[in-house]
């Protein structure tokens, strides 16, 4: 295990936007901390009530928006149009080309979101776009992105498969790690016990070769697992 604490995480500090990255993101370079196996970028950001992104460009990439409180307005070159808030997930793949901008939809408050990049297996994909409510049960992994798309898991063109939980304070869960295969942890509210070491919101772990992993709840909290090739 390999802890990417919070407060080592890079950061962009402007007048509308708060980001943390814990990965090499724009202007911000760590060649410790460039990508984990196929997952690329994770920004935890917020953003100033009535600002966001202005319209950008992606290619090749699978792009994940998970909110944490707030809404965000979202429009993109496919016509798109929608707000996204606590309870769904977004998915976008840039393939040859996409163009899209991600505003916070209110005037009053800061939302405040996670930002996911995952490499594609391949380039060249067709852009698409996803957003589908999930239902969350305290105690439980919750599937919300994968190869394979239901009606409340979201597809990505990569061999990686994104859990969530919410773990109420002294719940506990387990995750069992496949052979050949690699987690990342964010915990993205509370602190968590995890195999005895603790975690606090914002860190990442980076996990290569344990198989039994085990989370105990030092507080209500939400834990996003990454299971990785």
């Amino acid at each position: 295990m390999k802890v990417r604490a919070s407060n080592e995480r890079g950061r962009t500090e402007i007048d509308w936007l708060d980001s943390y990255h814990s990965f090499s993101f724009n202007y911000y370079h760590d060649p410790q901390h460039i990508h984990f196996r196929s997952l690329r970028v994770i920004n935890e950001d917020y953003v100033k009530a009535g600002a966001g992104f202005a319209p950008h460009s992606h290619q090749n990439m699978e792009i994940i928006t998970y909110i944490l409180s707030g809404e965000l307005a979202h429009k993109d070159s496919l016509g798109n149009g929608s707000t996204i808030k606590p309870g769904e997930i977004q998915r976008m793949s840039a393939g040859t080309g996409i163009t899209h901008s991600e505003y916070n939809a209110s005037q009053t408050n800061l939302v405040h979101l996670l930002q996911i990049w995952i490499i594609p297996e391949k380039k060249g994909i067709e852009p698409g776009y996803e957003q589908k409510a999930i239902n969350l049960t305290n105690g439980q992994w919750q599937l919300i992105a994968s190869k394979d798309a239901t009606e409340t898991v979201v597809k990505i063109h990569q061999d990686a498969d994104l859990f969530v939980t919410k773990l109420l304070a002294n719940q506990s869960i387990s995750y069992k790690v496949s052979p050949n295969r690699y987690v990342w942890i964010q915990i993205a509210k509370g602190s968590v016990f995890l195999n005895d070491k603790l975690l606090d919101q914002g860190d990442g772990v980076a996990i290569s070769e344990e198989t039994d992993l085990t989370f105990l709840a030092k507080t209500d909290s939400e834990i996003l697992l990454f299971d990785l090739a």
